[in-house]
C-alpha cells in the first residue's frame, strides 16, 4: 500500500470548508466541531461517542490542519488497514506499521514518514511501546513534529472496560516520553467508572471531555422468545432487510452450525470464531467486507475493529453476556446513520449456559460482576420499558422514554399507575438499610419464611408482608422498571445491591408518581423503510459498479462510496460534476476519481427508464413468510441419506441409535426434504403399510402396527406414513 501526499490547499479554509474539501461533508455530526476547535487548542480530550458517531474524523481532520505527524493507537490490523483505505481513497497521506509488513516495507513506510508525506500513522500499542520504534519516534518529533497521539478504542486501558487489554495499561508511558505532546482517547462504549479510570491511567491533564449521547436513532431493537421456530425467523429477517447482516452466537459449534443451516438455506454466510486458524478468519472477514458474501456468523471474537458501515441487522441468536457488549455488538449495524435492525433472541437455556461459563472463573470478584452484568442483560430482555431508556441508563445517558423505535414503543402496551406499589419496594429497601439485592426485598414484601428473611429478623420490619397481593414476577417487573427510570440505584461492584436516590425520596414523599407498562405484545414489528421501485434499482446498479471498482483497487466496497453516498444518488440522479459533487460523501478527490463513471451508469439508467431527474414516492413491499428448517443434526443426516447410507449405515456413521435417525428422517420428508424412501423401506414392504394407513388412518401407529400383526416394525411405519402424508394426502 503506498501513501500519497495529502492535498494541498491553495488558501486556508474554514473548518466548514476543510471538512468537505477532504472528506466530502456538507457539515458536521452533534458535538464534532466543538472537538476538532478543543484538538486544535492542542488540549487533553476524552472523547466518547457511540459506534457511527463520527469518532474517527474528529483526529483525522485536526491532523490534516496542524503541522506534523499524528500517531493513531488502534488494536486491531483490520482497523488500521481500513481506516488508511478509506483515508487513502480520499487522497490523504496515511500509512500503518503492524506485523503484517516485511521489514523492506517497513522501512519504506518510515521514510514517506520522514519526508513529510503522511500526516496520519496507525499502529499498535505493542509496536508503540517497542524499543525500536520509540527512538524513530523522536526522529519524527525532532524533524517534523508529533501534533498528537490519538488513542482509538480506549476502553482497552480500564480493567473495568467490557474489553481489557494489559498492554494498553502501559500507554502512560507515552506521556512521561512525550509529556507535551497532547493526548486524544476515544471509545464508542464507556460507563462513568471506566471513562475515570481512563483519565487516570493515560494522566490525561485538565481534559477537554465530550460524552455524546449513546442513542442511535436509526437502530430499531427487539426481543424475540427463543423457540423451535427462531432460526426460520432469522431467515425472514434476513428477506425482509436485505444488505449485509452479522449473527451473534454463544459458543464456536453453535456458529458453524447457524452458518452451515444458512447456507444449506440458500444464504451465502461464512462462519467466525477463535477456533479457526487466522487465514480463514481473515478471508471470511474480507469477503465480508467486499459484499462477496451476505452474512457474517460469529463469536464475539468477530467485534472491535469491524469497519463496515453497510451493515443493515445484527441478530443476537444466543444471549450476550453484558449490556455494554451487547450495545457494542449491535452497535456495528448502521454505521452510516441508515436503518438499521437490531434483533435478540432470549431464552433461558442460554443463561444457564452463560452462568457455567462465569462459574469457570477463577476469580470471585470477577464472578460477581460477570453475574451482575448478566442480571441486567436479562432485565434488559425480560423489561417492557423503552429498550433506549434501559441502554442508555446503564451508560449514565438519560433518555424520557418512547422512543417509538423498539418493539416495547411500537407494541400497544397499557400503562399502569404503580406509585403505591413503588412507595413499598422502596420503603422495603429503606427498612433493610440498603444492604440487600431485589430478590430480598421481593421476599420481605411477600412475607416469605426463608432462612435469610428470619435470619436478619426482618420478619419483624413493618414492611414484612405487605406485598402478598402481587406475584413475585410483579415486583421483579416494577424493581427493573424502577432501575431502568433511574428511580433506583444498584451497585456496580458485582454485588447487586440496591440503594436510594434523590428521586427515590421523591416518591415515597408522594412527589413524583410511577408508571409503568405490562402485557407486552412482542410481534408487532418495526417500521421498514423502502425505495421507490426506481430508486431501488438504480441504487442496486450503482452498488454492483461500486463492488467491481473496489475489486480493481482491492478495497472494501464502503471505502469507494458508502451506502448513504449511493443511496443519495438514487434518489438525486446527479447529471453532471456539479450536481454530483452535492452527493452525501462526495468531496472533490472522489468527484474527480469517480465521478464520470458513476454519472454514466446513472444517465444510461434514467435513459433506459425514461425517467427524469428526482425521487420517487416509497412503496411499502410486503415479503413472504419463511418455513421451518431442519437442525443442523438433521441435515448431517440429510448428507450422508443422500451420499445412499442406510439407517443403519447413517447410524453407524454418526454414532447414533437408528431410532434417532429415522426420527431425522422422517421430519425431513415432512419438511418436504429429498428422501428416497426405497431406500430406508425395502418397496414390497411400503405397499401393506399404506394399505394399513388407508383403512385404519394415520392418526395413530399403534392401531397400525397391530393391525399388521406386528410384523413391521414401527420405525418403518412412521417413514411410510410421512412419505404417504407427503405424496398422496389431498389426491
Amino acid at each position: 500500500m503506498s501513501a500519497s501526499h495529502p492535498p494541498t490547499l491553495s488558501q486556508p479554509l474554514s473548518l466548514e470548508q476543510a471538512l468537505k474539501h477532504f472528506f466530502g461533508y456538507n457539515s458536521f455530526r452533534p458535538g464534532q466541531r466543538e472537538i476538532v476547535e478543543a484538538a486544535l487548542e492542542q488540549r487533553d480530550m476524552m472523547i466518547v461517542m457511540p459506534t457511527g458517531g463520527g469518532k474517527s474524523l474528529c483526529f483525522q481532520l485536526p491532523a490534516l490542519l496542524k503541522p506534523g505527524l499524528s500517531v493513531v493507537v488502534s488494536p486491531l490490523i483490520a482497523l488500521m488497514q481500513d481506516q488508511v483505505e478509506a483515508l487513502l481513497d480520499n487522497g490523504i497521506g496515511a500509512t500503518f506499521l503492524n506485523s503484517t509488513l516485511s521489514a523492506q516495507e517497513v522501512r519504506s513506510r518510515e521514510t514517506a514518514i520522514l519526508e513529510g508525506k503522511i500526516k496520519l500513522l496507525y499502529v499498535a500499542p505493542e509496536r508503540l511501546l517497542g524499543e525500536r520504534f520509540l527512538p524513530f519516534l523522536d526522529r519524527v518529533a525532532e524533524q517534523l513534529k508529533i501534533s498528537a497521539f490519538a488513542i482509538d478504542e480506549a476502553h482497552c486501558v480500564s480493567e473495568w472496560g467490557h474489553d481489557f487489554r494489559p498492554e494498553y495499561r502501559q500507554m502512560e508511558q507515552v506521556r512521561d516520553r512525550y509529556p507535551d505532546i497532547p493526548i486524544m482517547a476515544l471509545t464508542a462504549t464507556a460507563t462513568e467508572r471506566v471513562r475515570q479510570d481512563i483519565i487516570q491511567q493515560l494522566t490525561l491533564r485538565n481534559p477537554y471531555i465530550h460524552v455524546a449521547s449513546f442513542n442511535r436513532p436509526n437502530l430499531y431493537y427487539e426481543v424475540r422468545p427463543k423457540t423451535k421456530h427462531s432460526f426460520a425467523e432469522v431467515l425472514q429477517i434476513i428477506q425482509k432487510k436485505g444488505g449485509s447482516g452479522i449473527i451473534y452466537c454463544l459458543s464456536r459449534k453453535k456458529v458453524e452450525e447457524v452458518a452451515y443451516k444458512l447456507q444449506q438455506s440458500g444464504i451465502e454466510a461464512l462462519p467466525y470464531h477463535a477456533g479457526m486458524n487466522d487465514v480463514d478468519r481473515s478471508t471470511n472477514q474480507t469477503r465480508f467486507i467486499r459484499d462477496d458474501v451476505q452474512i457474517m456468523v460469529a463469536t464475539i471474537a468477530f467485534g472491535m475493529g469491524i469497519n463496515k458501515p453497510d451493515v443493515r441487522f445484527v441478530i443476537h441468536y444466543d444471549l450476550p453476556k453484558n449490556l455494554e457488549g451487547y450495545y457494542q455488538e449491535s452497535g456495528r449495524a448502521g454505521r452510516d446513520n441508515e436503518p438499521a435492525h437490531c434483533s435478540l433472541f432470549f431464552g433461558y437455556g442460554d443463561v444457564k449456559i452463560i452462568e457455567y461459563i462465569i462459574d469457570q472463573k477463577p476469580d470471585e470478584q470477577e464472578q460477581r460482576i460477570a453475574k451482575q452484568q448478566l442480571r441486567r442483560v436479562i432485565n434488559y430482555a425480560e423489561s417492557t420499558d423503552c429498550r433506549r431508556t434501559i441502554q442508555l441508563s446503564y451508560f449514565g445517558d438519560s433518555f424520557p422514554g418512547n422512543c417509538g423505535h423498539c418493539d416495547n414503543c411500537c407494541s400497544q402496551k397499557p400503562v399502569e399507575d404503580w406509585t403505591l406499589e413503588a412507595m413499598k419496594f422502596l420503603s422495603g429497601v429503606a427498612r433493610c438499610r440498603e444492604k440487600f439485592g431485589m430478590n430480598h426485598i421481593i421476599d420481605v414484601l411477600r412475607g416469605s419464611k426463608n432462612q435469610k428473611v428470619l435470619q436478619y429478623q426482618h420478619d419483624q420490619l413493618s414492611t414484612y408482608g405487605i406485598g402478598k397481593d402481587r406475584s413475585a414476577d410483579d415486583w421483579k417487573m416494577l424493581a427493573r422498571s424502577l432501575l431502568h427510570q433511574g428511580l433506583l440505584d444498584e451497585r456496580t461492584d458485582g454485588f447487586p445491591i440496591l440503594k436510594l436516590n434523590e428521586k427515590s425520596w421523591e416518591v415515597m414523599k408522594r412527589q413524583r408518581t410511577v408508571e409503568i407498562a405490562v402485557e407486552p405484545k412482542r410481534e408487532v414489528q418495526g417500521k421498514n423503510r423502502s425505495l421507490a421501485v426506481e430508486v431501488e434499482s438504480l441504487f442496486a446498479i450503482l452498488r454492483t459498479l461500486r463492488k467491481q471498482i473496489a475489486d480493481e483497487q482491492f478495497v472494501p466496497p464502503y471505502v469507494v462510496f458508502p451506502d448513504k453516498s449511493l443511496r443519495d444518488m438514487a434518489e438525486k440522479r446527479p447529471q453532471n460534476l456539479r450536481e454530483f459533487e452535492d452527493v452525501y460523501g462526495v468531496g472533490s478527490n472522489k468527484r474527480d476519481k469517480y465521478g464520470q463513471v458513476f454519472l454514466e451508469a446513472i444517465r444510461t439508467f434514467c435513459q433506459e427508464q425514461g425517467l427524469p431527474t428526482g425521487a420517487a414516492p416509497s412503496p411499502v413491499v410486503n415479503l413472504p413468510t419463511v418455513p421451518n428448517m431442519p437442525s443442523y443434526s438433521q441435515m448431517q443426516t440429510w448428507e450422508l441419506h443422500r451420499k445412499g447410507l442406510t439407517v443403519e449405515g447413517i447410524a453407524d456413521a454418526r454414532g447414533m441409535s437408528p431410532t434417532t435417525i429415522t426420527g431425522h428422517l422422517v421430519e425431513l420428508i415432512e419438511m418436504e426434504r429429498e428422501v428416497d424412501i426405497n431406500l430406508l423401506v425395502e418397496p414390497e414392504r411400503q405397499q401393506p403399510i399404506v394399505q394399513a394407513i388407508q383403512i385404519i388412518g394415520d392418526d395413530r401407529l399403534k392401531p397400525i402396527y397391530e393391525f399388521l400383526q406386528s410384523s413391521y416394525t414401527f420405525e418403518e411405519i412412521k417413514l411410510v406414513r410421512a412419505w404417504w402424508r407427503q405424496n398422496y394426502v389431498g389426491f
